[in-house]
């Protein structure tokens, strides 16, 4: 939450950390999750000195591998998620990580009697960026277990870190979304951004549209629709596009609009993964009081078939999503 004027004074809430804000939710596991996600925004750290050094050292370009999901691997895609494992690893809670960057979920080896937790992450959200020095972000989800396939629902926290011009965390445990700013002379997350709450309507969209003539025509029409020019209505919508998920959820999330990666011909079952990307990205929307669908369910109750499985993304304002459904089914032409 930023700057409060009052009776011409301006008055700054007084800071919280990150760790604190955790341990205040009231939550039954507040001190463990407030240590889990501690080791996260330490890897976080790490991984945003990395990237303002990256260039500089080496780090940048591709490792001349595929991942298991069949794209090209960035040397620090590589990295980071040796990062964001270790980090896992240390706390001693958890059981199993599953991340973009492993062919199958790793069972942790440090993991005794406290053992609770599944994390689901992608290391480097965007990592086609990094050459040409974008915004990218990392991406997790936090679950209770050691079952590395649960549907959304079963989420006990999510959130992303946005390595921007500033590093920051936007973060759910269910109770509510609130955004945290690395301070760059303190090394602490601080809280900035306190009970996030999406638009339930606005005036931005956000898709590749050198894809359209592959969707199908439903996807077609509403961004035709968007794109059509009506006062009432508020159109036609801006176009914004950053290639990362975390920078276009980002931007949706504070000012409201729709995020869509649909499904189409060369990839009927959509590009983004359901466990790492999709539902912790759900998570937060829905406690924002957003929507996040498939475009034709709800995204946080799909039973995941594989810790990798792929599914189509409409995701941002209630209404947006609302109508983006519509026209997909059929019901709005």
């Amino acid at each position: 939450m930023g700057p409060v004027v009052t009776a011409g004074r301006v008055m700054t809430p007084a800071p919280i950390t990150l760790v604190e804000h955790v341990k205040k939710s009231g939550r039954p596991d507040a001190d463990d999750l407030a240590v889990l996600l501690t080791q996260i925004a330490v890897a976080g750290k790490i991984i945003a000195r990395e990237l303002a050094r990256a260039a500089l050292v080496g780090q940048l370009g591709t490792t001349g591998e595929t991942n298991v999901q069949g794209e090209t691997v960035k040397k620090l895609d590589v990295w980071a998620n040796a990062v964001v494992v270790r980090a896992m690893e240390e706390t001693g809670l958890v059981t199993t990580v599953v991340s973009e960057e492993m062919d199958a979920p790793l069972r942790l080896t440090k993991t005794g009697a406290r053992g609770r937790y599944v994390v689901c992450f992608d290391p480097v959200d965007g990592s086609s960026n990094l050459d040409v020095n974008g915004i990218v972000g990392t991406i997790f989800s936090i679950r209770h277990g050691s079952d590395a396939e649960q549907p959304g629902t079963a989420q006990v926290a999510a959130g992303y870190i946005m390595y921007g011009p500033s590093t920051l965390m936007v973060l759910t445990t269910g109770d509510g979304v609130d955004g945290f700013t690395l301070g760059p002379t303190i090394g602490e997350f601080v809280r900035s951004h306190h009970r996030i709450r999406i638009p339930a309507r606005g005036r931005i969209y956000s898709v590749n549209e050198g894809n359209f003539s592959k969707w199908e025509p439903g996807v077609q029409r509403y961004v035709e629709y968007l794109r059509g020019m009506d006062r009432a209505t508020g159109r036609p919508y801006t176009a914004r596009y950053v290639g990362s998920l975390v920078a276009d959820l980002h931007r949706t999330l504070l000012e409201g609009g729709i995020y869509l990666y649909p499904a189409d011909a060369g990839k009927s079952d959509g590009k983004l993964r359901l466990q790492y990307e999709a539902a912790p990205m759900g998570f937060i929307a829905e406690q924002a009081g957003g929507s996040a669908s498939t475009g034709r369910e709800r995204i946080m109750t799909i039973e995941p078939a594989t810790p990798h499985q792929r599914v189509p993304l409409v995701i941002g304002s209630s209404e947006d999503v609302a109508l983006a459904e519509d026209f997909i089914a059929g019901r709005r032409r």
